[in-house]
């Protein structure tokens, strides 16, 4: 009897353990996941104040431009009359992130990844869900411009990051969410 007990108390202090560790790592998710959507409606409503979509502001040389644009599609304009099915699709999205994502990162550049991929959802979908011309069809605001390139915004920077680091963790570190290197868990399954 003692036995199992001392089995099951090491099970119990053993699955607290693993939770204390994992909890920093979802607050850090959500955490960027927050402060990245509220960095995106501030950045979007000083553009709409600010900007003039007639006149365009160069910096930089020309390297960047500031042009408004309210955009009813997905990135490169693509799909604007299905503005209602793209809202759908990032609602799906976002709760899938949350239900399924965020509750299994174990690893700080996973939080990091998932946390900006959070915060471009969000963004884009506030716009989708609050901004003209209405609710499920509303535009979303763009307005940063590189040369020969689409129009964009902070929530699309955040997307980007998201994949970009996703990409540099499963394939060149090769590190999954729970912090394991993929190839020792490829190397553990072959045995």
């Amino acid at each position: 009897m003692r036995h199992l007990q001392a089995a099951g108390g090491t099970a119990i202090a053993g699955a607290h353990a693993i939770a204390t560790r994992v909890a920093p790592y979802r607050w850090l998710c959500l955490g960027i996941g927050i402060l990245g959507w509220v960095l995106d409606l501030l950045t979007k409503n000083a553009a709409i104040a600010y900007l003039d979509p007639q006149q365009p502001v160069e910096l930089l040389g020309g390297l960047l431009t500031l042009r408004l644009i309210r955009n009813p599609g997905a990135a490169f304009s693509m799909g604007e009359s299905l503005t209602v099915g793209l809202t759908i699709i990032a609602i799906s999205a976002l709760l899938a992130v949350l239900v399924f994502l965020v509750p299994r990162i174990r690893h700080f550049g996973w939080a990091v990844s998932i946390g900006c991929l959070l915060a471009g959802i969000a963004g884009n979908l506030t716009d989708r869900l609050f901004r003209e011309p209405g609710p499920f069809r509303g535009h979303v605001v763009d307005f940063l411009q590189l040369p020969n390139f689409a129009i964009f915004n902070v929530a699309d920077m955040f997307i980007t990051a998201a994949a970009v680091i996703g990409i540099w963790l499963s394939m060149i570190t090769q590190v999954s969410f729970d912090g394991t290197r993929l190839k020792e868990t490829v190397k553990a399954s072959d045995v």
